[in-house]
């Protein structure tokens, strides 16, 4: 699957309609974004059950805003509608295939169960 690129119009019917998620937050003026941009698209072509995202931070401050981005490159990492994962700076590919594979073993029956259960407790 193509690396998708994510605008305000789309973003949400993305996260919302896929279970596996990852945004890779850049702007076109940032060497890292640049550089980690060719693995980035590698690893997509390896993971056809994931969807590759792109929010361009220039064009879309609204949505780097809403998720607080505050440096760029920065990988977040949905799995069904929940942040998993967000973490400024590019990865070795190496580095990148071991975060896809724990995001992909994460048992998100148990997360959802936290996310929960830590709802129902009372503010302390």
């Amino acid at each position: 699957m193509a690396v998708v690129e994510l605008t305000k119009d789309n973003f949400e019917q993305t996260i919302t309609q896929n279970d596996f998620v990852i945004v890779d937050y850049w702007a076109p003026w940032c060497a890292p974004c640049r550089n980690f941009a060719p693995t980035y698209e590698k690893v997509s072509e390896e993971y056809p059950d994931v969807v590759f995202a792109k929010v361009n931070t220039e064009e879309e401050q609204e949505i780097a805003m809403h998720f607080q981005i505050r440096s760029i490159p920065t990988l977040m990492i949905f799995r069904e509608k929940v942040i998993i994962f967000s973490q400024p700076g590019a990865l070795p590919e190496g580095g990148f295939r071991q975060l896809l594979e724990k995001a992909n073993e994460l048992d998100m029956t148990e997360v959802h169960k936290q996310i929960s259960e830590e709802k129902d407790q009372p503010d302390a």
